[in-house]
């Protein structure tokens, strides 16, 4: 099929790419050019492991191009998939101007029937304003679907969770529309739900707030395993193997971030509140989440006494390993708060550094290595659980520090061991 996306951003060029992959003929449009002059040299935007390598082979196939206007989406496509943020406002809600803005244009190019796809994570109801928005301003009698098909993908394992979902997902509301996309998706082995658009809204925000919830559970239960002596790790492995639990998301740490996460909660919790429910359930896994962060940094001042002036070396600054994005990312936030607080930090990530700079700019010394960052650091504090430092060479690390002081955030090490090594080591929920 002919399949167009407008947005280059995580969702949009690895949509645009897996399609491609699945043998349609794929054109992705953005506003940014300077993005798209970049693409059309595949050079890729962000840091995706095995997106290059995708990208490379469609391009050269021809089945993969980039460049051109909205219109030229919706002359080339017989699915226009709209993938442009909708960033958080203030109160919570989603910011929907580029989805409108789109919208807009979609509806000025309109000439043959097209079906019209949400992929953007978006409010419930937001289905119907897009479709009241392209039959406001397309011409009179012209024929298009509206649907909503939610993404699924966790950045760093983006590709393989597109090309083998658990589910695939789609809303719509005519019987022609379920037919273009089932032809579409017939080729992912993955149970196709096929919902009404309301219903394909809601999945997106619930399936995300219902894992930032289980996140905050164990973190809240971390909270719980120190005061009583208990280890977390013990404990939610002995929950998530009962099958109606599981053991992902079960991890405990410093919080979740992201670009999803954090966004999609706010807006869930601000859509049901302006439906007229009152979510105090998601609004307790936001304080939660914000506690799990006040916690570690707690007890980096128990084991430092005076912050001002310590030097502090930050293994991490990406909100999750395998990937650049900083966005909502705790590690950044708790970067902000030792500056705040006079601590001179030395940080490395393996992906982020570029990112990071971006956000802090000249106040952080960036390294070249976890080594590098430690050398002569009053504690090293472990914010992202890169594979990386989980392989790190403890001697090597413990040479490098002027105290052997370690503050893991991401349980990534072996409390006794690190002890019989003669680290002071503190870790989350574990003894």
């Amino acid at each position: 099929m002919k399949v167009s996306v407008i947005g280059t951003g995580h969702v949009g060029l690895i949509t645009g790419a897996t399609f491609a992959e699945r043998g349609n003929d794929v054109l992705c449009v953005d506003v940014d050019r300077k993005r798209i002059r970049a693409l059309q040299k595949l050079a890729m935007p962000f840091h995706e492991p095995g997106l290059r390598e995708l990208v490379v082979r469609n391009s050269k196939a021809g089945r993969l191009r980039f460049g051109g206007t909205n219109a030229d989406a919706v002359a080339f496509g017989q699915v226009v998939f709209i993938c442009v943020p909708t960033p958080p406002q203030a109160d919570g809600h989603a910011d929907m101007t580029f989805v409108e803005n789109v919208s807009r244009d979609i509806a000025a190019a309109l000439q043959d029937y097209r079906v019209i796809v949400d992929k953007s994570t978006v409010p419930v109801l937001t289905g119907e304003r897009v479709k009241m928005v392209i039959t406001r301003y397309a011409r009179k009698n012209v024929a298009f679907d509206v649907a909503s098909s939610p993404e699924f993908l966790r950045e760093g394992s983006a590709i393989e969770d597109t090309l083998n979902p658990d589910r695939v997902v789609f809303g719509v509301e005519s019987a022609r529309a379920e037919k273009v996309l089932r032809e579409l998706y017939h080729n992912f082995k993955a149970p196709i739900v096929v919902t009404d658009i309301k219903s394909a809204e809601l999945i997106k925000h619930a399936s995300n707030s219902f894992l930032s919830m289980k996140i905050s559970y164990a973190n809240a239960l971390a909270a719980v395993c120190e005061l009583s002596g208990a280890d977390v790790q013990q404990v939610t492995r002995g929950m998530g193997l009962d099958r109606r639990i599981g053991a992902a998301f079960l991890s405990a740490g410093i919080g979740y971030g992201g670009s999803c996460f954090p966004k999609d909660v706010s807006a869930f919790e601000a859509i049901s509140r302006e439906l007229g429910y009152d979510f105090r359930l998601i609004s307790e896994v936001k304080s939660v989440n914000v506690e799990a962060r006040e916690r570690f940094l707690k007890k980096v001042q128990e084991e430092l006494w005076i912050v001002k002036g310590k030097t502090l070396a930050a293994l991490g600054l990406s909100f999750k390993p395998n990937t650049d994005d900083c966005r909502e990312s705790v590690a950044i936030e708790i970067v902000k708060r030792l500056l705040s607080m006079g601590a001179r930090v030395r940080a490395y990530d393996p992906a982020a550094i570029p990112t990071a700079r971006e956000i802090l700019g000249k106040s952080v010394t960036y390294c070249r290595s976890a080594y590098d960052a430690a050398r002569g650091a009053d504690a090293a504090l472990v914010l992202t659980e890169w594979k990386e430092f989980a392989d790190l060479d403890l001697a090597k690390l413990k040479r490098a520090l002027a105290q052997p002081v370690v503050l893991d955030g991401r349980n990534l090490f072996d409390p006794a061991k690190m002890r019989e090594m003669g680290f002071i080591y503190r870790s989350v929920g574990r003894p």
